[in-house]
C-alpha cells in the first residue's frame, strides 16, 4: 500500500511541476503515471550504479553531482517513456529538484513518512 501510495505523490508531482515549469511536458494523467514508475526503476536500480561510480566526484564536489546524477535520470526517463519531454539539462536538473520539493511536501501532506 505504501509504494502505491508514493506512486500516486509522485504522479501529482510529475503533474504539477510540468505545469508550472516551462521547457517539461506531460502528455496526461498516464504519462505521469508511467513516469512515476520509470523514475522509481531507475531509482532504485540506476541510481545508487551511478552514485557508486561517481563517488569520488561526488565527495569532491561535497554532495552536489548528485544533483547531475538526478538530472540524467530525468533525461533518462524522458527517452524511455513517449508523452513526457525535457528541453534540456538545465530543465532536468529544476525540474528533478522541483519534483524532490513537490513529492515531500506531498508526503508530508498525506502523513505518509519519506524513506530517505
Amino acid at each position: 500500500m505504501n509504494f502505491i501510495l508514493k506512486l500516486i505523490i509522485t504522479t501529482l508531482a510529475v503533474l504539477l511541476v510540468a505545469y508550472i515549469l516551462p521547457g517539461v511536458h506531460v502528455q496526461n494523467i498516464m504519462t505521469a503515471l508511467i513516469v512515476a514508475c520509470v523514475l522509481a526503476f531507475l531509482n532504485s536500480i540506476i541510481k545508487p550504479l551511478l552514485v557508486l561510480f561517481t563517488l569520488p566526484l561526488t565527495i569532491i564536489t561535497l554532495g552536489l553531482f548528485l544533483l547531475v546524477i538526478n538530472a540524467l535520470i530525468i533525461l533518462l526517463t524522458e527517452k524511455l517513456v513517449d508523452g513526457f519531454s525535457v528541453k534540456n539539462f538545465g530543465v532536468a536538473l529544476v525540474f528533478s529538484i522541483l519534483l524532490s520539493i513537490t513529492t515531500s511536501i506531498l508526503e508530508m501532506l498525506s502523513g505518509n513518512k519519506p524513506n530517505s
